[in-house]
């Protein structure tokens, strides 16, 4: 078998930045919200309040569990945000497909004028057809 025999499979294109960025979202969305994520926080404030007494309770000891959570809060709002931006994005998506569907299944596609219903308007209209 010489090289000339195999095959060359396409080179993938690297992904975008958004495109990473959207991944890792969804990634650490997906592990925050687990039980896991959960006790392991709740676990690190257990250890933080236990070694309170070591510290004396000191202002240094204050500032590394306020620095903590305020440093993981900041980061967590623009990951769950983009993971719920992407999710309503995917649900218009899917929306919009089915009010297409609806439009086309009644007929409303030869019609100009119903075919600048807003979404509501249609869904009133399917919901009138029902009875």
């Amino acid at each position: 078998m010489s090289l000339s025999d195999l095959k060359v499979l396409p080179r993938r294109r690297p992904l975008s930045l958004e495109a990473r960025f959207q991944r890792f979202s969804r990634g650490i969305a997906d592990c925050t919200g687990t039980a896991t994520a959960f006790s392991s926080a709740f676990l690190i404030l257990l250890v933080w309040a236990l070694s309170g007494p070591v510290f004396h309770f000191s202002d240094a000891w204050q500032l590394v569990i306020n620095t903590g959570t305020t440093i993981v809060t900041f980061l967590m709002v623009f990951l769950i945000q983009n993971a719920q931006t992407e999710d309503t994005r995917e649900l218009h998506a899917k929306l919009d497909a089915v009010l297409a569907e609806l439009r086309v299944g009644r007929g409303m596609v030869h019609d100009p004028e119903l075919l600048t219903l807003s979404p509501d308007e249609i869904i009133e209209d399917v919901r009138a057809g029902e009875d």
